[in-house]
């Protein structure tokens, strides 16, 4: 890399008011990019099951915005009849994360099937669907964790008719997991993020400087070097974002709110029935029955409704109306 490719990463950013800003409207993060590559989530897919996978085998599946919109840190592939499903996480591990999951596979079958007869009497093949949560943050989490959708019911059974785990695994450095020494890319990305939190400890480094730092660093020690080469100054872009993100999902957390209809559904999850309702009204359903369908409550659907008649058929324009 020349001196001054390097200097333009190690200087990315703009300049408001004397204070270095960055750009917040980017969709993906370092994670879902490194890993969206076919060669990449090939050799996760070698260590998570294994067994050997070639580039040519993988199809991303990874689908825009579902979980969290101001962000895309899901991905989806689908190899060797397995569709695994990862998110990544560097704030709080969300016990949610089942109910998550629940909402992405429907969406993603959706998507794999969409022009087959699901009423068809011969049984359609499906990929085995897989779950796992990268968990990168800083509190002290096991190896190893494994969240239940069932834990979440608020009648218990024994056996419950639907059940949805999701494997936590913990990819910080420290914890040497098996992963980290399987997996290279994976093995990288952990470093790059822990080089940043590093630097994040000294009391006179802002987030920004950290990661200009890290970036030099790791073309320097050419460890993740080629994934910034390739993605220049919008690693940085990404990872300002990324920590952005993070820090106000921990705030959140640490505050003790919690999300639900009255206060108004995670956006990712509102996002995913206001296009489930407008479908169906644009068929011409009635609002008692798209509740019933969607096992959705007849008041948030007609809210939905409501912006529906306001604002036309347009998605983001019937979010809008509901978020003011």
């Amino acid at each position: 890399m020349t001196e001054d490719r390097t200097n333009e990463l190690a200087n990315a950013g703009t300049k408001k008011g004397g204070k270095e800003v960055s750009n917040r409207e980017l969709k993906s993060d370092v994670f879902t990019t490194l890993f969206s590559k076919p060669e990449n989530a090939a050799k996760l897919y070698t260590a998570l099951s294994g067994e050997e996978a070639a580039p040519e085998e993988i199809q991303i599946t990874t689908l825009d915005g579902v979980l969290f919109l101001a962000r895309k840190n899901d991905l989806g592939f689908t190899v060797k009849g397995r569709m695994l499903v990862i998110s990544e996480h560097q704030s709080t591990v969300n016990e949610n994360m089942p109910l998550r999951s629940v909402l992405y596979y429907g969406r993603t079958m959706e998507k794999l099937l969409q022009d087959r007869n699901l009423y068809r009497e011969k049984r359609l093949p499906i990929p085995t669907p897989e779950f796992y949560m990268f968990y990168n943050g800083t509190k002290e989490m096991p190896e190893e964790k494994v969240l239940k959708l069932s834990d979440g019911y608020i009648a218990k059974t024994q056996e419950p008719m639907l059940e949805l785990k999701v494997k936590m695994v913990n990819i910080n450095l420290p914890t040497g997991h098996r992963l980290l020494q399987d997996c290279l890319p994976l093995y990288e990305y952990s470093w790059f993020i822990e080089r940043i939190r590093t630097y994040l400890q000294s009391d006179d480094m802002d987030r920004d400087t950290a990661v200009t730092l890290a970036v030099q660093d790791s073309v320097r020690e050419g460890i993740f070097a080629d994934f910034v080469r390739e993605h220049g100054t919008e690693v940085q872009n990404m990872l300002y974002t990324q920590f952005n993100m993070d820090d106000a999902l921990e705030v959140r957390y640490e505050e003790g709110v919690e999300d639900g209809i009255e206060q108004g559904m995670e956006r990712g999850e509102r996002r995913l029935l206001v296009h489930q309702v407008c479908g169906k009204l644009q068929k011409g359903e009635a609002p008692e029955k798209i509740a019933e369908d969607l096992l959705t409550d007849r008041e948030e659907v007609d809210r939905i409704c409501r912006a529906y008649e306001e604002c036309g058929p347009e998605e983001a324009a019937v979010l809008a109306r509901l978020e003011e």
